[in-house]
């Protein structure tokens, strides 16, 4: 195991700093700046939703069009592109999840139930899940998809059958207009045939932005924050630590160049939650058990701890904000590429 876990006298231990159940911790000038941050995060994020839903609400009154909360089901198992198949999405999903689940899995058996207690677990946890929900829908998709290609084609040599040599064939130019015509009632028709999604596509659709922005957070903070300061101090970084931190990454930017799922900004409000209960959930342990801090950052007893507290809230939104711009580039590349294949 050595392979996986390094040298154990050269790998990084946290440090005790402070007895974290003393009322002297947590009555003080620091602790209350942390929980302001805390509070406005949180008021942020209730109110991004409230304006979201509100809004999409409204538009959906006002107008058939179509709006930036808005999701279909189809949304969720469909490539960006026609020429995708379905079933390669299925394929890059069940191989993601049972990749991460295995990696997960070794690394509680190595590490113990403790690794639970970072971040970076809960993130690895959180896009396990997304891909074990997307090979669900996937599959659902997929079964979806055979029966209505199964049965356009039964239809379409029924139709044939039925019109026989009777049909009339059409001048040059009325045969292109009736095919530009066509082609727009078609695709007029798709779009009122399409099924609003379910309670799981929404799931599915905000932890995929939670993800967005929780694995660009920890891959960030890890990789330009903590790895530094190891290598200052000598330590070793194992196997596991580096996958961890690499592997999650590029599974969700494979499966976000793959899907057509939208990518509303006022979700960001989930991200933010996610991370302000990781914090609420660390703040009561140590109230509890005086443990030490998973990252030093988050212990309370530094007098910087203000000053960490919201420079990690406002790292939400540039590490939201680019993976929202690859999402729009995706789809203007793809769109200028191949504008008769593109989906959104």
């Amino acid at each position: 195991m050595e392979f996986l876990t390094g040298n154990s006298g050269a790998s990084w231990q946290p440090v005790m700093t402070a007895n974290t159940t003393t009322s002297n911790y947590w009555l003080n000038w620091r602790v209350l700046l942390c929980s302001i941050w805390i509070l406005i995060s949180s008021a942020f994020a209730s109110f991004l939703i409230w304006k979201g839903f509100r809004n999409s609400q409204h538009e959906n009154r006002e107008s058939q069009n179509d709006n930036a909360g808005a999701l279909y089901e189809d949304e969720v198992w469909k490539p960006c592109l026609k020429e995708i198949h379905p079933a390669w999405l299925l394929t890059f999903r069940v191989f993601a999840f049972l990749v991460l689940l295995v990696l997960l899995i070794i690394n509680a058996i190595v590490d113990g139930g403790s690794i639970f207690y970072y971040y970076t677990q809960w993130t690895f946890t959180l896009i396990t899940i997304y891909f074990g929900l997307g090979s669900l829908l996937s599959m659902y998709g997929c079964y979806q998809y055979h029966n209505k290609v199964g049965g356009e084609s039964v239809d379409n040599v029924g139709l044939d059958a039925e019109q026989g040599t009777d049909s009339i064939v059409p001048a040059h130019g009325e045969n292109f207009n009736m095919s530009n015509t066509a082609k727009a009632s078609h695709s007029h028709d798709e779009q009122l045939a399409r099924k609003a999604a379910g309670i799981w596509a929404y799931v599915f659709q905000i932890i995929f932005q939670m993800n967005a922005g929780a694995v660009m957070l920890t891959d960030c903070v890890f990789w330009f924050i903590i790895v530094p300061f190891l290598t200052i101090k000598d330590y070793n970084l194992n196997f596991l630590i580096i996958n961890m931190h690499t592997i999650n990454a590029v599974f969700l930017f494979g499966d976000a160049f793959l899907n057509r799922l939208r990518f509303p900004w006022f979700r960001i409000a989930y991200f933010f939650l996610w991370t302000i209960v990781y914090v609420v959930f660390q703040w009561i342990v140590h109230a509890i058990v005086s443990l030490w801090w998973p990252y030093p950052f988050l212990d309370l007893s530094s007098p910087f701890s203000p000053l960490w507290y919201s420079s990690v809230a406002l790292m939400h939104i540039p590490c939201y904000g680019v993976f929202a711009l690859i999402m729009k580039l995706k789809h203007f590349l793809l769109a200028k590429w191949f504008p008769e294949s593109h989906q959104v």
